[in-house]
């Protein structure tokens, strides 16, 4: 393959991340629900023709999806070798999460590109589904068993081919939704997405010559390695350990362990998570596939500087013992998974930090907060709204943390409220920051948010969360965040689930409200080395306590 200058490789590197740019947003602009459409839950890539291995990924997509879907491309992949060589036109649907998936919601395409009769590279687009069946709307399900009762599990399907969507497939899958105009709408435009990646880099192959830009996907994968490699040699001799609890499993009242050590050794990084709690009854597992995107995603915010494609994890073994929590196989519930990477995102920190206290980031508050709300509008037709919610980052070495922000799985943001309102029967009652949810420090946590909604009809309500009976840790010597609270009323008093952060089957009238107020940030430092001005200012604005 010829060789590229530093100089070109910039250029080229610039041009393939604006493919999946572009991508990203045509699938943003054009899908209909707005977890997608507003929030942004969705990611695309290119990924490589043998291996799977993550090769470009987009600067505005959930950075999970990316890591989890060279697994999944992997997975189609796999199912051509054994089901038929693809060929060009086709393009293969699934959301089973044990094939590098997340959960059932995340329905992903993948597509070979071909050149000169061969699979050139794979594009895949992953969206966030507003509702997959099961037995709660919007399939964040607290009490889910099993994967069945979270919604339809798709194995990889030939969903097109040059002749066209396989419409028997489609009626299929839209018969198993309460959003089957919203779904299908969604499909169409990651349809669209890929047809747009598909001649961006057709163009870009026919300009600069398929040679020359597979050297180019290979030199930006040795480039990441090798900085990667200079990051893990910066790193001291030794194990270092850290561990967080997630709340409960939504079915049982006991904590649930995730345990790390991390050793550098003769060029390698193991991240060992023997010792964390074997799979739950309730939703909160992740598969394999899940656990090492999760670990991607860690290693590029602890290592900003290396580019993010599979080079960073050429020299990382992680080590997910089989039947723990971080290795689930069928039929699992995983519906929650966003609460567990979190918390695993979070012990990546924790242990770096201990490794490299310089270095070292305080929790943020490692939450999504699912919450659904669903119903009957005035003329009998169905409606399901479903959102994530925001809350406050922690310190660093460098500041404080932000407020209201979003987790760092992802680039997402949260829809306004004048779309919400517009699409279903809400209205938001409350949308502030939180008085003194963050942590104290040298570096101060970011404050959360409280949310306070009243339903426009009669609804039921469910809420999958974390951060109920711990706060965001704080590192080197910082406090914690405040702990997440959820509350609804009917009437003139409020209710506290029994379990803080997860419940499911409120029945809410009319006018009835829920509050959701979120964590705040873990604080970095001792708060007596803050500035004294910066302390009064804390205090007099209510971000600490």
């Amino acid at each position: 393959m010829p060789d590229i200058d530093a100089v070109s490789l910039a250029v080229l590197k610039g041009r393939l991340e604006q493919i999946a740019d572009e991508m990203d947003a045509t699938l943003f602009r054009s899908a209909f629900n707005p977890i997608i459409a507003e929030a942004r839950d969705a990611s695309h890539g290119l990924y490589h023709a043998t291996t799977g291995e993550t090769l470009v990924q987009g600067t505005r997509g959930l950075p999970i999806f990316v890591g989890a879907s060279a697994f999944a491309v992997a997975a189609v992949i796999a199912h051509c070798a054994q089901h038929g060589a693809p060929a060009p036109g086709e393009t293969y649907a699934f959301n089973d999460p044990y094939l590098g998936g997340t959960h059932l919601n995340d329905m992903r395409l993948v597509r070979p590109v071909f050149r000169d009769g061969q699979v050139f590279c794979w594009l895949a687009s992953v969206g966030h589904w507003l509702d997959v069946g099961g037995n709660v709307a919007g399939n964040f399900n607290p009490a889910a068993t099993e994967s069945l009762q979270e919604g339809f599990r798709l194995p990889i399907v030939k969903l097109a081919t040059t002749a066209g969507i396989n419409a028997d497939l489609l009626r299929v899958m839209s018969a198993n939704t309460r959003t089957a105009m919203s779904n299908e709408g969604d499909l169409a435009a990651q349809f669209n997405a890929l047809d747009l990646g598909e001649k961006r880099l057709a163009a870009l192959l026919e300009a600069e010559g398929a040679p020359r830009i597979a050297s180019a996907f290979a030199a930006l994968t040795d480039r990441a390695a090798a900085l990667m490699a200079a990051e893990i040699a910066k790193l001291p001799a030794g194990r270092f350990a850290f561990e967080d609890i997630l709340d409960d499993d939504g079915v049982s009242d006991a904590s649930i362990p995730i345990r790390l050590t991390i050793e550098a050794r003769e060029g390698r990084l193991l991240l060992d998570f023997t010792g964390t709690a074997g799979a739950c009854a309730g939703p909160l597992n992740i598969s394999r596939a899940t656990t090492i995107a999760a670990v991607y995603v860690a290693l590029k915010h602890a290592f900003p500087d290396v580019p993010a494609n599979s080079g960073v994890m050429r020299a990382v073994d992680v080590l997910s013992p089989p039947g723990s929590l971080l290795d689930a196989t069928p039929p699992a519930p995983v519906g929650g998974y966003t609460e567990t990477i979190l918390r695993l995102i979070g012990v990546v920190f924790g242990a770096l930090g201990a490794a490299r206290p310089d270095a070292a980031l305080a929790a943020p508050f490692g939450t999504i907060n699912g919450l659904s709300m669903a119903g009957k509008r005035a003329d009998g037709t169905p409606w399901v709204f479903f959102n994530f919610h925001g809350g406050g980052l922690g310190g660093t070495p460098q500041g404080d943390g932000l407020h209201h922000a979003n987790n760092p799985i992802s680039m997402a943001v949260m829809p306004p409220v004048e779309i919400l309102e517009s699409r279903y029967p809400i209205v938001f009652t409350q949308w502030a920051l939180r008085d003194g949810s963050g942590g104290v420090g040298r570096h101060r946590g970011g404050v959360g948010a409280v949310y306070e909604i009243e339903a426009l009809t009669d609804a039921r309500v469910a809420l999958l969360g974390e951060r109920g009976t711990r706060g965001p840790f704080g590192v080197a010597g910082g406090g914690a965040g405040a702990m997440n609270r959820f509350t609804w009323k009917n009437d003139a008093d409020w209710v506290t689930p029994a379990r803080p952060s997860k419940v499911a089957g409120v029945a809410l009238r009319a006018g009835g409200r829920v509050r959701l107020e979120t964590p705040g940030g873990g604080g970095w430092g001792p708060p007596e080395e803050r500035d004294p001005d910066a302390a009064a200012q804390d205090r007099a604005m209510g971000y600490v306590r």
